[in-house]
């Protein structure tokens, strides 16, 4: 048996998740899904991650990934101060008369990742995924809830740059992806 050739690459992770209504139909699961996918394309073209600056979809179902390029045409802030805003605003106009409003959970953790002929993998979209699953986000009402892991925190928010307020966000109770714990940070826009 052969050892596949892998090597990581360094990309910014956002993983976006629905919060599917109860006792809803595959139909309005996939109404939700496709308008899920929708927003966010809109809300990454609009702040400025085209097509051009990711990799392709991860699609999980109720949930996807989108992997950033590194680079200096999008830094980290404009995730948390342009992307945020934007995939906030167009949630609340989509859901405004809705019976099944869309409720979303976004994930911003840096890392590296791997590809092989089957697709993404590597411990920093596992870390991503227990952020995004976090048990204490079910308590949540807003329409968006927001997760950084702690290397965005340290990184981005501490730092208190424009438009980043870093009161708004308070530790998530810490994560064990591949045995070693992660620690995250929450912010509900609508509950500031």
């Amino acid at each position: 048996m052969s050892t596949l050739s892998i090597q990581p690459c360094q990309r910014t992770i956002l993983a976006v998740a629905m919060a599917p209504p109860t006792a809803c139909s595959n139909l309005v699961m996939g109404m939700l899904r496709r308008a899920m996918f929708e927003l966010v394309e809109q809300a990454l073209v609009d702040s400025g991650v085209t097509a051009d600056l990711r990799d392709r979809y991860v699609d999980r179902g109720d949930w996807l990934i989108v992997l950033v390029h590194p680079t200096d045409r999008i830094p980290k802030t404009w995730l948390l101060t342009r992307l945020v805003p934007r995939l906030k605003a167009l949630l609340d106009e989509r859901n405004d008369g809705q019976y099944y409003p869309l409720r979303l959970r976004l994930v911003i953790h840096p890392g590296d990742v791997t590809c092989d002929d089957l697709g993404w993998f590597g411990e920093d979209l596992d870390i991503a995924k227990r952020l995004l699953m976090a048990s204490a986000l079910a308590r949540t009402s807003g329409p968006l809830v927001l997760v950084v892991s702690d290397q965005i925190h340290r990184s981005v928010i501490r730092h208190g740059y424009d438009g980043v307020d870093d009161w708004v966000f308070v530790p998530l109770p810490r994560v064990e992806p591949a045995g070693e714990e992660c620690k995250g940070w929450v912010h509900v826009p609508d509950e500031v």
